[in-house]
């Protein structure tokens, strides 16, 4: 998992090792054939960057940044007083709130005893599991980014090749998308589509003399799910249609496949520019499984496609590699997780991302999300309705109380929000210094507002 990931590590003064056993580590290491050897100067930086977001409305970093180090695995070392933690950011997961098959408290769960510091929950076309994966987070002391994996079509129009599915990641600051119930909208229509998608897969297996019901998808699904090809394959498995997950997409659910259907997928690219309207940044998933690759990242970019997944669990894909490079795209990964079991699947923060991809990716993510908070916040200047404070607190790390006494809702949104938003030099912006300055003169009367931790 650390391959080339970065973590967190203490040294206790106070204990006692075993001096055999110290020993042993050394020899370890000496065998690898690595010794430490501090960051340069570009690894420091991104370092310290990082470590800010991650640990935002924390007690700061002070100077412990001076003894970092890097050992021979490319592993980040830090020493820290009093804890020690592995800092992995896991980019790429499902819940059961899509075709997932654990629930978003079990999936934050799981990512805190695989050492995971940073988890994107990124379901099929929904955003429904965020908000109980940000309350499991807050037991956990993991950072969710709130995501999405939209499902679209790629059309070649008159370009060489056929017609594919494209699968779009989006990535959202804490306080979720702008325009949330645009976004919304937008995604609802791709579900309804998954309910004909399934309906018209569970029609072609039937011909093909495999019958299946849809009450056992739907059964599978979950209610208010939008069913899945997994979630077909997994019936098709009960009813022992096929051995496995597996056979059942290399025999019959693969794109193109006998009893494949395509739903109401929208065009990629309109996906992508829904992404960027809504302060989100767009990257391109598992391009490795596309047909025209090429074709795909030169027309995404041009809508406003930020980046690609690159990175896997086996490792950094050269060829796709050299394609972010060529189109000036961030190089990201994550492991997909769905929680199957068994070896077949990737776990969580299993891709190792080394600290300077995880500082391009902020770098590029992080003037988006600011820019989007303070779009969210400017709302509700203009107007401090309910809806519009609902809109900051949707996934922040605060919740409103109602039936109190009216109080001066600015201060409390300042003290309690902004610090775990924004990093020292984003609170420094301008524009941020006059939205605070309009909500000093703003107060409500739906209630107080207050941290999780003080009731």
């Amino acid at each position: 998992m650390m391959g080339d990931g970065f973590f967190l590590q203490s040294t206790n003064s106070g204990s006692k090792e075993n001096p055999k056993k110290t020993n042993a580590n050394k020899k370890k290491k000496k065998k690898r054939g690595g010794s430490k050897k501090k960051m340069t100067t570009e690894q420091t930086i991104a370092y310290k960057c990082v470590s800010e977001w991650v640990f935002l409305g924390q007690s700061s970093l002070g100077s412990a940044a001076s003894s970092v180090v890097i050992d021979d695995d490319f592993a980040v070392l830090m020493t820290r007083s009093k804890f020690s933690e592995k800092l992995v950011f896991e980019l790429h997961s499902h819940s059961i709130c899509s075709d997932g098959f654990l629930s978003p408290s079990k999936l934050v769960e799981r990512a805190h005893q695989n050492g995971v510091k940073v988890l994107a929950l990124t379901d099929h076309d929904t955003m429904s599991g965020i908000p109980e994966a940000m309350e499991a987070a807050r037991r956990f002391g993991i950072k969710i980014i709130p995501g999405v994996e939209i499902s679209t079509i790629f059309s070649p129009r008159g370009e060489s090749g056929s017609e594919e599915p494209v699968h779009i990641l989006a990535y959202y600051s804490s306080c979720g998308p702008t325009r949330f119930e645009e976004l919304e909208k937008f995604l609802a229509n791709i579900r309804d589509g998954r309910y004909l998608r399934a309906k018209n897969i569970i029609s072609k297996l039937n011909k093909l003399k495999l019958p299946l019901k849809w009450e056992h998808v739907a059964r599978i699904a979950g209610n208010g799910v939008a069913p899945g090809r997994l979630h077909v394959a997994r019936a098709m498995v009960e009813a022992g249609h096929v051995e496995n997950l597996k056979q059942a997409f290399t025999r019959y659910l693969y794109d193109g496949g006998p009893a494949y259907s395509t739903g109401s997928e929208p065009v990629a690219e309109e996906a992508v520019k829904m992404i960027c309207e809504t302060g989100g940044m767009a990257v391109l998933a598992h391009p490795w499984a596309l047909k025209n690759p090429v074709s795909v990242i030169r027309r995404l970019k041009d809508a406003g496609l930020h980046g690609i997944e690159v990175y896997r669990s086996d490792g950094k894909l050269a060829a796709y590699s050299d394609l972010a490079d060529a189109y000036n795209l961030v190089k990201i990964g994550g492991s997909d997780y769905h929680g199957r079991g068994g070896n077949s699947e990737s776990d969580l923060g299993s891709v190792s991302l080394s600290v300077l991809a995880v500082h391009e990716f902020l770098k590029v993510a992080r003037p988006i999300w600011c820019s989007a908070i303070r779009d969210i916040l400017e709302n509700y200047v203009e107007d401090p309705s309910e809806l519009n404070l609902e809109r900051i607190m949707r996934f922040c790390k605060t919740k409103i109380c109602k039936g109190s006494s009216p109080i001066n809702c600015p201060n409390n949104l300042i003290d309690l929000c902004l610090s775990s938003l924004f990093t020292t030099e984003e609170r420094q912006n301008g524009e941020l210094d006059a939205i605070k300055l309009k909500l000093s003169r703003v107060s409500i009367n739906q209630g107080d507002i207050q941290s999780p931790t003080s009731k």
